[in-house]
C-alpha cells in the first residue's frame, strides 16, 4: 500500500484515493477492483469499498454486461465531483510546487525543442506562477495569460497581461493550461479555437483528451 509524503494528512490521502478512482473509471469503463487498487497502490478491500463509497453518493454507475462482468461510469455529479476534488487536492498537496515546477519545465523544454517559442497561460494561479519561472529558465516568450472566470477582471498576473481571451495575446505557438480552478473545462473550451497537439497539459491537472461514455450517454 503507498505510503503518506510527509505533511500529507488523512484526509488529503482520501481525497487522493477518491479522484484516483474517479479518474481511473473516467478513463476506462472496464476497469476492475484489482486493476484501480493496483494503480492506487492501495489493498483490495479499500478500493472495492472506496468504489462502494462513490456508488452510494451517486458518483458513479454500475452497469452489468456480459459475460458476467461490470463497467464503471461517472455521473453528471461524479464529473462534478472530480473537477472539485482536483482543484481542493492540488491546491492542499504538500509536493504540489515541486512537482509543478518538474512537469512544467519538461512542457516548456518540448515547446523549445519543437520551435514552439510564444506561448500563452491560461488560468492565473499559482501554477500559473510557476509556469512564468519555468518559461525563463528555458528562454520562452510568454504572450501573457488568458483569464478564466476565477480572474475576476485582473488586468496583470505574475507581471504578465491578462487577456479576455486568446485571441487579444496575437499569434501563439502553444497554450499552457495553468487554471486549478476548473481545468477540464477550461481545457475543454480551449480546444475549440487551438489544436489538441497545441495545447499543454502539465500530468497533475489530470486532463481527459478522450472520454467513455455510457452506451446512449
Amino acid at each position: 500500500m503507498r505510503q503518506q509524503d510527509q505533511g500529507t494528512t488523512a484526509a488529503d490521502g482520501e481525497t487522493e484515493i477518491t479522484l484516483g478512482l474517479l479518474q481511473a473509471v473516467d478513463e476506462d469503463s472496464a476497469v476492475t477492483q484489482r486493476s484501480v487498487a493496483g494503480q492506487l497502490g492501495i489493498a483490495l478491500g479499500l478500493a472495492n469499498a472506496y468504489l462502494k463509497r462513490c456508488v452510494k453518493k451517486g458518483l458513479i454507475k454500475v452497469k452489468q454486461v456480459p459475460p458476467n462482468r461490470y463497467a464503471y461510469y461517472l455521473t453528471p455529479k461524479g464529473f462534478t465531483e472530480k473537477s472539485r476534488l482536483t482543484a481542493e487536492y492540488l491546491s492542499s498537496s504538500f509536493n504540489f510546487f515541486r512537482r509543478a515546477r518538474l512537469e512544467c519545465g519538461e512542457l516548456m523544454e518540448r515547446c523549445r525543442t519543437r520551435g514552439w517559442n510564444r506561448i500563452a497561460l491560461c488560468g492565473t494561479s499559482d501554477l500559473g506562477e510557476i509556469a512564468v519561472l519555468c518559461a525563463r529558465e528555458h528562454d520562452l516568450e510568454l504572450a501573457g495569460f488568458v483569464a478564466t472566470a476565477a480572474a475576476n477582471g485582473t488586468q496583470e498576473f505574475g507581471g504578465l497581461r491578462v487577456a479576455a481571451t486568446l485571441t487579444e495575446l496575437g499569434q501563439v505557438d502553444a497554450v499552457l493550461l495553468t487554471d486549478l480552478t476548473s481545468p477540464q473545462a477550461t481545457f475543454d473550451h480551449l480546444r475549440v479555437s487551438m489544436p489538441d497537439e497545441r495545447i499543454l497539459t502539465p500530468r497533475l491537472l489530470r486532463i481527459m483528451r478522450t472520454r467513455k461514455q455510457e452506451d446512449g450517454a
